[in-house]
């Protein structure tokens, strides 16, 4: 068992019964969790995550992010519920505040995004005590509700709640209220040392340190023996994150000429044909600047980085082959 903690990230590049079979296997080699994307129109969270649970015993699964804007709050308590009854104390909700343009595509008007996540946090939180729960607001009208349990468990439930922040006042804001964040991927290191200070404002006034805030990290991680196609597999995905969601290559101090650059060559959504003729802008460094990319020893030593300048745990996205990456880190990743 590794003593250094360590968490898979899966979105929707596997079946749903090979990523069963992937998280059996990380819980076998150790991991201590399993976050679940929901970010594009493919894979919701919450139906993979069920299945997870169901068919492991020890691994915590995490909602890696789930948004505050399109489940009611009655419903997204109710869920979270649900999934914790399956899987007692196995259960994290990270929620997030999704991006454009794909929220206004579907009709969601992101206004006040800070508001609207305290709202979210706060009522989801009190719904999960078993509280009955009266909040009005302009992001949630609740009236007296509280979470029905007529046969099973009637007490508070233990599920986590982990913010999704990208942006510092986010970061801030999660330090303030969350139980912890889940810093994104595509990021260089230096981007969690600013993290970091935003946390700790947050976390003093709500009387807290960082200490009391867990920041397990999201990371591309494209390892190979054969060095150039771990290169090459992560320029694919920063190069459709570059056209996609430039806010995030930004923080990660990405030039606006690149970004310029790529976006004379890709729409949104961008073509496999778009992604494959605008790879070759994108240089090795700026694909290891901001990812686990590269040999075994490149990839540990990248993942160190990220844990040196704050992150608790490792959230490995597999790019290629998920049990090689999981074999690689099952004996952790300390010098």
């Amino acid at each position: 068992m590794s003593k250094d903690r360590v968490a898979l990230y899966l979105q929707d590049a596997h079946s749903l019964q090979e990523g069963i079979k992937l998280v059996q296997y990380a819980e076998e080699k150790g991991f201590e969790a399993v976050w679940q994307a929901e970010s594009r129109l493919v894979r919701d969270a919450i139906v993979p995550m069920a299945a997870f649970a169901a068919t492991t015993t020890k691994i915590k699964v995490a909602s890696g992010v789930t948004n505050n804007w399109t489940r009611n709050i009655g419903l997204l308590a109710a869920t979270f519920l649900t999934l914790d009854d399956l899987a007692p104390d196995r259960i994290i909700c990270g929620i997030g505040a999704w991006w454009d343009p794909l929220a206004s595509k579907v009709g969601i008007k992101r206004h006040k995004p800070l508001s609207a996540m305290r709202d979210t946090v706060q009522v989801l939180r009190q719904l999960l005590n078993m509280e009955t729960v009266t909040h009005h607001s302009e992001f949630h009208h609740v009236d007296g509700i509280k979470l029905d349990v007529v046969h099973g468990r009637k007490e508070p439930r233990n599920v986590p709640i982990y913010i999704g922040a990208t942006g510092m006042k986010m970061m801030e804001m999660a330090g303030e209220v969350a139980d912890g964040v889940c810093l994104n991927y595509l990021v260089n290191p230096a981007y969690n040392l600013r993290a970091m200070d935003a946390l700790e404002r947050g976390a003093k006034k709500a009387g807290r340190s960082i200490d009391d805030i867990d920041r397990p990290q999201l990371m591309i991680c494209s390892v190979d023996h054969n060095r150039k196609r771990a290169l090459d597999g992560a320029r694919k995905m920063i190069t459709q994150y570059l056209g996609q969601q430039p806010h995030l290559m930004k923080a990660s101090g990405v030039s606006q000429e690149l970004l310029d650059e790529i976006h004379q060559v890709l729409t949104w959504p961008a073509t496999d044909e778009q992604i494959e003729a605008a790879m070759h802008l994108v240089p090795d460094d700026v694909v290891q600047m901001c990812t686990a990319a590269g040999s075994p020893e490149e990839v540990k030593a990248k993942v160190r980085e990220y844990v040196d300048n704050g992150c608790t745990c490792p959230i490995l996205y597999p790019l290629g082959d998920a049990r090689l990456m999981i074999d690689i880190f099952a004996d952790g990743y300390s010098d």
